[in-house]
């Protein structure tokens, strides 16, 4: 790559250009701000790089003016300062800037935190794949048996989580021995029934001073989602209250809507599960993510069959890169269960053709089903799909497993 990059001290200039040289990149260097904003649209390179406190034009005001011109807009920006408030993040991400590298600089990590920032990856991982009920034991050794929790990574945002299951302890565990400072994430509840809600207190970032956590959820008519979580949490049931939270935390209800956050779009579509469900839809660098959890799909034949709301549904995760889904039984397994809330294998495969996704991953197994139950629910599915005509990447995943889109 080529980047170019200003910081008005030479020892800093010197240190950032050989470890980028080291690893390849061509790299211009200038000490001056006005005189770097006037290289850039000659040299476009395709990062940029610079200090906040430099004299003549701060970092901030050459961000602004580098994103004001869309000629420039291929351009990456990445800040590099002393100043490690977190408000100085959020302001460099509200001007534009992909990532915020802050010193004293380590050379040794430094290529991978810029090839990290600048990465257009999307990275789902996998920390509860279960429903209902947490299922320890001999029986859940490959899948794991916890209830519902994905991680999605997405470069220079907030850790993006979906659901509270007993899995949110294992991404919890991960990050503290990762020693994340400053965690920032937003997390996305499906829907307010206990396996998606009750292991948000044993959520260790929100314990932290200086961490930054928002919870969106869906509005349950007179309950917000800030009320679900705390309710929960009373003396009566348990001996921690939400007050005891030391994060920034803020609570925000969802219906159907759309959010732009930056390089990340949220959609939400609301579910046919008991109560008030939504589903996700995340955008992202050109991938598209669904998490349709929980979700009741009748078998065709049944009066409740509801055909548009099978094509709305469709419409909604149409082209998907990973469809995650309530997946919950095997098709003799479901007409004991009907109105419980969720789907089985014929009609999962059914959306997944009908949508065009490009992989499929079943998701909220059953308590009473084991691993080698699960192996079972895996091959109907492909089955289904290639009696469908498909070629759709059909899996199961694991606890700790991730896949990169």
């Amino acid at each position: 790559m080529k980047f170019l990059i200003v910081d008005d001290d030479p020892h800093i200039l010197r240190l950032v250009k050989m470890v980028l040289e080291s690893g390849g990149h061509t790299v211009v260097a200038h000490n001056s701000s006005p005189e770097a904003l006037r290289a850039i649209p000659l040299e476009r390179p395709d990062c940029v790089i610079f200090d906040v406190i430099m004299p003549k034009m701060d970092g901030f005001e050459l961000c602004r003016e580098v994103r004001s011109r869309p000629e420039l807009d291929a351009i990456k920006i990445i800040i590099m300062s002393a100043k490690s408030y977190d408000f100085d993040r959020r302001r460099a991400r509200e001007l534009g800037a992909a990532g915020y590298i802050v010193k004293p600089i380590n050379p040794e990590t430094l290529l991978k935190t810029i090839a990290d920032i600048l990465s257009e990856d999307v990275t789902v991982t996998y920390w509860g794949v279960h429903g209902t009920l947490p299922v320890p034991g001999s029986g859940s050794l490959r899948y794991g048996g916890n209830t519902p929790c994905v991680s999605v990574e997405v470069s220079g945002e907030p850790m993006y989580i979906f659901d509270c299951g007993s899995g949110i302890k294992q991404l919890s565990d991960h990050l503290m021995e990762s020693h994340v400072e400053r965690f920032s994430g937003r997390v996305f509840i499906s829907h307010t029934h206990w396996d998606h809600i009750n292991t948000v207190p044993f959520f260790a970032p929100l314990y932290v001073r200086g961490n930054q956590i928002e919870v969106f959820g869906p509005y349950q008519g007179n309950l917000t989602i800030e009320s679900a979580v705390a309710a929960q949490m009373e003396s009566v049931y348990f001996p921690v209250t939400i007050r005891e939270f030391a994060a920034r935390l803020v609570f925000r209800d969802l219906r159907e809507e759309t959010l732009d956050l930056g390089a990340v779009r949220i959609d939400t579509m609301l579910l046919k599960h008991p109560g008030y469900c939504l589903g996700y839809r995340l955008t992202c660098h050109g991938r598209k993510l669904c998490y349709i959890t929980d979700n009741e799909l009748y078998l065709r034949g049944d009066p409740r069959y509801d055909l548009a709301y099978t094509e709305r549904l469709a419409e909604f995760i149409s082209g998907a890169d990973l469809l995650i889904t309530d997946t919950t039984y095997r098709d003799h397994e479901y007409p004991s269960k009907v109105d419980w809330g969720h789907s089985c294998v014929s009609e999962v495969a059914d959306l997944a053709v009908r949508a065009k996704v490009k992989r499929l991953h079943l998701f909220h197994h059953d308590p009473d089903q084991n691993d080698d139950d699960i192996d079972l629910k895996v091959k109907e599915t492909r089955e289904a799909l290639a009696r469908l005509g498909a070629d759709i990447i059909c899996d199961a995943p694991a606890e700790r497993s991730q896949v990169i889109l």
